[in-house]
């Protein structure tokens, strides 16, 4: 649960610096936003989320 929601807060913060900085504009974002929403709700969403653990699992294990 931790993890998805800082994934939320960071993918929701990159968002608003790509629309700020005019690298994303509105509409296309909000297409990126129902986009997301929409693939929550598949058969595919336990397979991304699966995905996400793992690669977040494995950036923390690299040590600097």
């Amino acid at each position: 649960m931790a993890i998805s929601l800082s994934v939320v807060v960071l993918l929701a913060v990159v968002l608003v610096v790509l629309i700020r900085g005019g690298s994303l504009k509105g509409g296309p974002a909000i297409v990126a936003i129902l986009f997301g929403f929409f693939l929550a709700s598949t058969n595919i969403a336990p397979s991304v989320n699966n995905f996400m653990n793992s690669l977040a699992e494995m950036i923390n294990k690299i040590s600097f």
